[in-house]
């Protein structure tokens, strides 16, 4: 047992386990099997050589007089001491070196055989599964091992990891001793070892894939927000600046693409779309749907996150994509269940829009355009002014009709777009927000704000109400000042009673 475990040992520390932690393994091993035998091991000694190879049990004993022996664990009669050193004298200690496989019972040392080799795996395990959970989250690089049932077992150092079929894309297939970068998506313990899982089909891989190309990743002046993927054919990256001098999405792209092609090389030809990420849904919604242009994003249903993106005939196969891919991916990056419709089909789902919305609608910047049918409208009596319709359309809508819309005003459509979003319709409701308001918002920029304060200090003339002053008396005898709910003067003691006085009619 001693030289194979001294084996053993030699192979734990040249794969990388600590050495000290094997010794210590060892010894408490062979400590329990001599305790096992003599019910203590306060006397037992392990020795392991130098180069690791051998490994030795003794028991430490004290040499006592043959008339004070009582002892037969610790203690060693003088005559019998002599046996292994000469020169032992009462009082001296010695070690007595055992041999195992005389000592114990051949039981006894195919246990600690068996404990030894267990303790052994399972420090390995402990290391590896130490050494890979680290890198959880992370890009790790390997070489293909072999392929069971799909399954690719990737050479990853000290362990095998595992590319499960279901995430591996369809556009890879490998040899043997090709490399694969993998990003490590789970590492467990399991009854037969560490399992490290691997993924090529993370939207996380094309993130890291990007932070290793593009410097101003790191830097913190560029952010990937969200991405959304469809492993093998198509990822949709959604990218901020935060240094107003730096574009995110040419940074991602790199010079003549450079950037952006080492990381589709890496993925097999995947496509990659690099869009802005905006705090707005509707806008955000525009940009994910690229490359199709939008003409505009209706939002139904704001709680459960509902959209109907219009986009002209041309476009239409353009943003749904092959397969539906496209508005997949799009639905996926913004987290909205988006319809796109062209104008004729939004026309003809006859959606009860909100009647503020007719009302923008009708006072376009274009009022002799076709609109979209409107019952409201067509309800109207046909010699009705435009100016009738508004002021229905309004009072529908709940707004006062002295209130005045900021559609109405000649304000940027998109900044008009941000502001219904939150339910602010009127320059009465807008001029009302308080800071923490903007700040819920998250969408309103400084420039929106100063656009909108020039526009509506230009049209509006705003009134502020202010409470009537209460009116000041004195006390009729000392001048002191009093008040209505007096009933004496707080200075000289002066009953007080207060009147009211009706005018007469002249």
């Amino acid at each position: 047992m001693p030289s194979s475990i001294g084996d053993s040992i030699v192979n734990m520390v040249e794969s990388g386990i600590s050495q000290d932690l094997v010794v210590a393994t060892v010894e408490d091993i062979l400590k329990a099997a001599y305790k096992r035998k003599y019910g203590s091991d306060e006397n037992a000694i392990v020795t392991i050589s130098e180069d690791l190879t051998s490994v030795d049990l003794s028991c430490k004993k004290m040499v006592v007089d043959e008339d004070n022996y009582y002892n037969e664990l610790t203690e060693i009669p003088l005559d019998e001491a002599k046996v292994y050193n000469d020169e032992a004298e009462i009082g001296d200690f010695i070690l007595i070196t055992l041999d195992i496989n005389k000592e114990f019972d051949r039981i006894s040392v195919q246990s600690a055989k068996q404990k030894a080799h267990q303790s052994f795996r399972d420090i390995q395990k402990d290391a590896i599964y130490s050494e890979f959970k680290t890198k959880e989250g992370a890009i790790i690089n390997g070489y293909f091992n072999r392929q069971v049932r799909g399954d690719i077992f990737v050479n990853i150092g000290s362990t095998e990891g595992i590319l499960p079929a279901r995430l591996q894309s369809p556009r890879e297939s490998y040899s043997q001793d090709d490399k694969i970068k993998c990003y490590v998506e789970k590492v467990e313990k399991g009854d037969r070892g560490v399992r490290v899982i691997l993924s090529r089909t993370s939207p996380e891989l094309v993130r890291q894939l990007f932070e290793l190309e593009v410097p101003e990743i790191a830097q913190g002046q560029v952010e990937i927000v969200r991405i959304a993927r469809e492993a093998g054919y198509r990822t949709k990256v959604a990218v901020k600046s935060n240094n107003t001098e730096i574009d995110p999405v040419g940074s991602l792209v790199g010079l003549r693409g450079i950037r952006i092609q080492t990381v589709i090389k890496e993925i097999e030809g995947e496509k990659i779309d690099v869009l802005n990420f905006d705090s707005n849904p509707v806008s955000f919604i525009i940009n994910a749907l690229s490359p199709a242009q939008v003409i505009d994003v209706v939002v139904t249903d704001r709680l459960t996150y509902r959209a109907i993106a219009i986009v002209d005939e041309s476009q239409l196969s353009l943003a749904i994509g092959r397969g539906g891919l496209n508005v997949k991916l799009a639905k996926k990056l913004c987290d909205w269940n988006i319809d796109v419709k062209t104008p004729a089909e939004f026309q003809a789902m006859n959606i009860p829009t909100d009647a503020r919305d007719r009302a923008e609608a009708f006072f376009n910047e274009n009022p002799e355009a076709e609109l979209i049918p409107d019952e409201l409208f067509i309800a109207a009596e046909a010699d009705a002014s435009v100016e009738e319709k508004i002021i229905e359309a309004k009072r529908e809508s709940g707004i006062a009709d002295d209130e005045i819309e900021l559609s109405e005003l000649p304000i940027d459509k998109n900044i008009v777009k941000k502001l219904q979003f939150h339910d602010i319709y009127t320059v009465e409701e807008y001029v009302n927000l308080t800071e923490d308001d903007y700040a819920a918002f998250g969408d309103l920029t400084d420039e929106d704000k100063t656009a909108l304060r020039e526009v509506i200090l230009q049209y509006v003339d705003i009134v502020e109400d202010n409470e009537e002053e209460e009116a000041e008396y004195v006390c009729p005898t000392c001048g002191h000042p009093i008040t209505v709910d007096m009933s004496e003067c707080p200075n000289c003691g002066t009953g007080l009673a207060f009147e009211t006085v009706e005018e007469s009619e002249e």
